[in-house]
């Protein structure tokens, strides 16, 4: 196996000249400069030998070098077309043998299709897209077993929460629906270029071995979920009483599905809303 070399912050301001790309604070653009970092990721990822990895906004390719290092095959998404159209160079002139990097420019939030099956998530998201661009990724790609992705620190944080918490909220029970998640390391805002003006984490998930219920099932959870959050200091049956014909509908309801119609969504876990849309199914 060849030698993959990854990119110092040298090498990056050098390719961000040259493409006259230039990160911006604003849209979140931050692009890791150091290579421990990067070979942290990865370890956290477990990704192997063999393995087909896909990877979200690989920018100029310092993670995707990390993961290629690795022996792995990577899908690379990217929607910047001068990024997109650089990285296959930038991986040969530093070591990475042919047919093991395909680059795909496509816009991750509606992407359908993933060339070579891969079954790792592997990302450096930007904040401004994390949480969306996660749950169209688990929904759209069944194959997905387990994955890490840093994110800022208050959507990871948010992500592995655990119901009862502040920081509890929809994405969390959403995310819950596909498998567990949790939080498996932090990283220095002194890795990036530019600084960002927040802390970053590292998020793992791991897949569900059977998916909770069918894509029905899911929509309608889900739909239970934003109601719940959208007013999520008022009682479940106040936050569910106009979609469910009143109040005393919904307190109805929710004892069918097993849950004191008192209690606020911050209480649940996905399954008590799994519970709650097919309680709303059969009422109906």
């Amino acid at each position: 196996m060849s030698t993959v070399r990854l990119l110092g912050a040298a090498d990056i301001r050098r390719l961000a000249a040259e493409l006259d790309v230039t990160p911006t604070k604003k849209l979140g653009q931050n692009f890791v400069v150091d290579a421990n970092t990067v070979r942290k990721i990865v370890t956290a990822a477990h990704v192997e030998d063999g393995e087909s990895v896909v990877e979200v906004g690989p920018g100029l390719g310092s993670l995707t070098l990390a993961i290629l290092e690795t022996g792995a095959r990577v899908t690379a998404v990217e929607i910047d077309s001068r990024l997109a159209s650089r990285l296959a160079q930038t991986a040969s002139e530093q070591g990475v043998e042919d047919g093991k990097l395909t680059v795909v420019e496509h816009d991750a939030m509606t992407i359908a299709e993933l060339p070579g099956d891969p079954e790792v998530l592997v990302a450096n998201l930007p904040y401004n897209v994390s949480v969306p661009v996660l749950l169209h990724f688990m929904e759209t790609f069944a194959q997905l077993k387990r994955g890490v992705v840093m994110v800022q620190a208050e959507v990871g944080e948010r992500l592995a929460a655990a119901p009862g918490s502040k920081i509890y909220g929809a994405p969390s029970a959403k995310a819950a629906w596909y498998g567990e998640w949790k939080l498996v390391g932090t990283v220095s805002r002194q890795v990036f270029w530019p600084v960002p003006n927040v802390d970053s984490v590292l998020v793992g998930f791991e897949r569900s071995a059977e998916p909770l219920g069918s894509e029905a099932d899911r929509l309608d959870t889900f739909r239970i979920i934003d109601l719940a959050f959208q007013q999520r200091r008022k009682m479940l049956r106040q936050a569910l009483s106009r979609e469910l014909g009143g109040s005393a509908a919904a307190s109805e309801i929710l004892e069918k599905a097993g849950v004191e119609p008192t209690v606020r969504g911050e209480a649940l876990d996905v399954h008590a809303f799994y519970r709650i849309a097919k309680a709303v199914r059969e009422a109906q």
